[in-house]
C-alpha cells in the first residue's frame, strides 16, 4: 500500500502528536523572566554581549593595576602573589570571558539575519549554551571572593604551576573547570551555528553569496569543535593530577610537562583564530558599506578565511622553539609560520583594493576598521619575525611577544568588535551613536593602545621578561614602562568614554532610520530592532549583496514577498518556539555540580548532576511543538500568540 492510499486509513489518534510534558510554560515577553527564559537569538546575543562587555571591563581593571606595579622600579603596589593572580586572570578574562562571547553575541544577532533565518536551529541549545558561560564565568571568578583567593598559575596553566605541590588552593580547580564549563558552551553553540548556516539559508542563499561574516562565523564554528577537544582532555589531566593522584605531568613519577604544552598549543594557536576570524568578517562586512562598492575578491576572501583555519592547526610548536624540539620540528613549524602569513596578507590586499577608487565614508565604523588594518599589519609582521627560529630564542618571553600578541588581539579583535559595535547598533537598538564622540573615543583609544604598547618591543629587545612584577632602576627600563602605563591609563579613558557613549545613546539617542548606513546585507532590510520573528516573508535571494540587489529591484522583490506571504499562511502563519525555563535549569546544575568537584564533595556533585539531568529531561520532554504567529499587510501581529496555552 503506497503512502497516499495508506494516510485515508490512518486513525486521527495516530495523527495526533504525543502530548509534551511541561510543567511550566513562561508566557511573559517583557521583564526579568522572559530574559532568564528567552530562545530568541537576539536577545540571546544581547546578554552574551553584556556579559563580555562587563568581562572586558574587568580585564581592563586587572591589565591597569598590572601597568600600575610596573610604572617605576621597585614598586609595591602589588605583591609577587597578586601580580601573578592579576596577570593570570587579565589573560583568562580577556580571552575566555571577553573577546570570544562578544564575537559570540554577534553570531548569535547577525548572522540569522544575514541569512534569512527566522532564529538559530536549536534555539534552547542556544540558551543553554549562554547560560553556561554564565556558569564557567562564575567559577572562574568566585575565587576572588574566596580564602583560597582568585586562579594563579598563568592564563596557560603551564605543569608543573597547576599541581598541587606548586598550588595547593582550590584556585587552580577554579580555573581549571570554569574552562571544561566554557568549552561545553562554546562547543554547544558552535554545532548549532554550522547546523544553522547549512540548513536555514534562505532560499537562492547560497554558500557563495553568504556574506563573509557569515563565512567567517562558520570557519570559526568549525575551529571550535575540531580545537577545544585538545584543551579538554589537558584540563581533564590535570584534574586527575590534581583531584586523584595521577602523573600525566608529575616528572617525579614519570609524567611529561611538555605534553601540557602540546595540548595546549594545539588549541591555543587555532583560538587565536577563533578571536581573529569574526573580526575580520566584521571588517570585511564595514569596508564594502562606507566604501560604497562591492568586496573586492569576495571568493579569494571567503578561501583565505577558510586557509588560515585550515593552517591555524600546523604552526602550534611555534609556541615552543625553545623547549628543545628538535631542528626538524623546529624546521616544520617554521615554515607552516610563514605559510599562514600569506593568506593573511591576501586578506589585507583585497580590503585595501575595496577601499580603491571606493567613495570612502568617514564615520566611526570606518574609522575602527581602517584602525583594525593599520594595527593589525603590525601586529603580523612582529608574528612573522617569531617564525625565524633564533629570532624567537631571543624574543621569547620577553615583552616584545607582549606587544606583538596585544596588536593582533586588541588593535585586530578587539578594535574590529568595537568597530562592529557601533556599525550594528542601529540595527540591535535603534538608536544613533554620536559620530563626535565615536571618533572621538576612536582617536583616544588609538593614541592610548600605540603608546602602551609600541615601546614594549623595545623593552622585549632590550631584556624585560614577561611576568616579572618588579624590577631594579638600573636595568634601563624605567622611561618604556613609565611611557606604557601613561598610555595605558589612556586607553583606559577611551574605552571609558566609548562605553559611555553607548550607555547614553541605549537610553537617550536620537532614534535611527532604517537600513542607517544604506547596507548591503540581508539584516539592514529590517526594521530597527528587529521584530521577534526577523523577517515577515522569508526572503529570496537572487545576487550576493542581497538587500543591495533588493534595493533596485523594489517591484519584483514585493510579487515574490506577497506569494511567500500566502504560502505562510496557508500553513497556519510564523512558527515560532516557545520559551523555556530549562536550558538554565540545566546550566544551574552543572555550576553546582563543578563547585561540588572543585571541594571534592560528591554528595554536591551529584546533587548538581541531577539537576542537570531533571533540566535536560523536562527540556526533551517539552516537544518542539512552539506557536504560530498571524500577521496583517504592515507586518504586525494581528492576534495574542500565546491566548490558546
Amino acid at each position: 500500500m503506497d503512502a497516499t492510499v495508506k494516510s485515508h486509513f490512518t486513525t486521527k489518534e495516530e495523527h495526533a502528536p504525543a502530548k509534551p510534558l511541561v510543567f511550566w510554560r513562561p508566557t511573559a515577553k517583557t521583564g526579568f523572566v522572559s530574559w532568564l527564559t528567552t530562545v530568541d537569538h537576539k536577545k540571546i546575543g544581547f546578554l552574551y554581549g553584556l556579559f563580555a562587555l562587563f568581562f572586558l571591563l574587568v580585564g581592563g581593571a586587572e591589565a591597569l593595576l598590572i601597568r600600575l606595579q610596573l610604572m617605576v622600579p621597585n614598586n609595591t603596589l602589588l605583591t609577587a602573589q597578586q601580580y601573578n593572580t592579576m596577570f593570570t586572570m587579565h589573560g583568562t578574562t580577556m580571552i575566555f570571558l571577553a573577546v570570544m562571547p562578544l564575537g559570540a553575541a554577534f553570531f548569535n544577532i547577525i548572522m540569522p539575519l544575514q541569512i534569512g533565518a527566522r532564529d538559530v536551529a536549536f534555539p534552547r541549545l542556544n540558551a543553554f549554551s549562554l547560560w553556561t558561560f554564565v556558569a564557567g564565568a562564575i567559577i572562574l571568578n568566585v575565587g576572588w571572593f574566596l580564602k583560597d583567593g582568585a586562579p594563579d598559575a598563568g592564563w596557560f596553566g603551564y605543569a608543573p604551576l597547576t599541581t598541587k605541590t606548586y598550588n595547593p588552593t582550590h584556585a587552580t580547580d577554579f580555573w581549571v573547570l570554569g574552562l571544561q564549563l566554557l568549552g561545553v558552551a562554546s562547543i554547544a553553540a558552535a554545532l548549532n551555528f554550522i547546523v544553522t548556516i547549512i540548513n536555514l539559508r534562505a532560499p537562492g542563499m547560497t554558500m557563495m553569496r553568504l556574506p563573509v561574516f557569515t563565512w567567517m562565523t562558520l570557519v570559526t564554528s568549525f575551529l571550535i569543535i575540531l580545537s577545544f577537544p585538545a584543551i579538554t582532555i589537558a584540563l581533564l589531566e590535570v584534574m586527575m593530577d590534581r583531584q586523584f593522584g595521577t602523573n600525566f605531568f608529575e616528572v617525579s613519577n614519570g609524567g611529561m610537562p611538555i605534553l601540557w604544552q602540546h595540548l595546549f598549543w594545539i588549541f591555543g594557536h587555532p583560538e587565536v583564530y577563533i578571536l581573529i576570524l569574526p573580526a575580520m568578517g566584521i571588517i570585511s562586512e564595514i569596508l564594502p558599506t562606507f566604501s560604497r562598492k562591492p568586496l573586492f575578491g569576495y571568493p579569494i576572501v571567503v578561501f583565505s578565511g577558510a586557509c588560515i583555519g585550515f593552517l591555524g592547526f600546523t604552526v602550534w610548536s611555534h609556541h615552543m622553539f625553545t623547549t628543545g624540539m628538535g631542528t626538524v620540528a623546529t624546521a616544520a613549524f617554521a615554515l607552516a609560520t610563514m605559510a599562514i602569513a600569506v593568506p593573511t596578507g591576501v586578506k589585507i590586499f583585497n580590503w585595501i583594493g575595496t577601499l580603491w577608487g571606493g567613495h570612502l565614508s568617514m564615520r566611526t565604523p570606518m574609522m575602527f576598521a581602517l584602525g583594525f588594518i593599520w594595527m593589525f599589519m603590525i601586529g603580523g609582521f612582529s608574528g612573522v619575525m617569531h617564525a625565524a627560529a633564533p629570532a624567537d630564542a631571543q624574543q621569547q618571553d620577553s615583552y616584545f611577544v607582549i606587544a606583538h600578541f596585544h596588536y593582533v588581539l586588541i588593535g585586530g579583535s578587539i578594535f574590529a568588535l568595537l568597530a562592529g559595535i557601533h556599525y550594528w547598533f542601529p540595527l540591535i537598538v535603534g538608536r544613533q551613536v554620536s559620530d563626535f564622540w565615536g571618533k572621538l573615543a576612536f582617536w583616544v583609544i588609538f593614541v592610548g593602545f600605540n603608546v602602551t604598547f609600541f615601546p614594549m618591543h623595545f623593552l622585549g629587545l632590550n631584556g624585560m621578561p614577561r611576568r616579572t612584577f618588579t624590577y631594579d632602576g638600573n636595568m634601563g627600563w624605567n622611561t618604556a614602562n613609565y611611557i606604557a602605563t601613561i598610555g595605558a591609563l589612556t586607553l583606559g579613558t577611551g574605552i571609558a568614554i566609548y562605553f559611555i557613549v553607548m550607555v547614553y545613546t541605549f537610553f537617550k539617542g536620537q532614534r535611527a532610520k532604517r537600513d542607517h548606513w544604506d547596507g548591503r546585507t540581508l539584516e539592514w532590510s529590517l526594521p530597527n530592532p528587529p521584530p521577534e520573528y526577523n523577517f515577515a516573508v522569508i526572503p529570496t535571494i537572487h545576487a550576493r549583496d542581497a538587500y543591495w540587489y533588493e534595493k533596485h529591484h523594489r517591484e519584483q522583490i514585493a510579487q515574490e514577498n506577497a506569494e511567500h506571504a500566502k504560502e505562510d499562511e496557508a500553513h497556519g502563519g510564523l512558527h515560532m518556539p516557545f520559551q523555556s525555563i530549562y536550558p538554565l535549569v540545566a546550566s544551574t546544575g552543572v555550576l553546582i555540580g563543578a563547585f561540588g568537584a572543585c571541594y571534592h564533595k560528591l554528595i554536591v556533585a551529584l546533587i548538581g548532576g541531577s539537576v542537570m539531568l531533571i533540566g535536560v529531561y523536562l527540556w526533551s520532554m517539552e516537544g518542539a511543538e512552539g506557536y504560530h504567529i498571524h500577521l496583517d499587510a504592515d507586518g504586525n501581529i494581528v492576534e495574542d500568540p500565546h491566548a490558546k496555552h
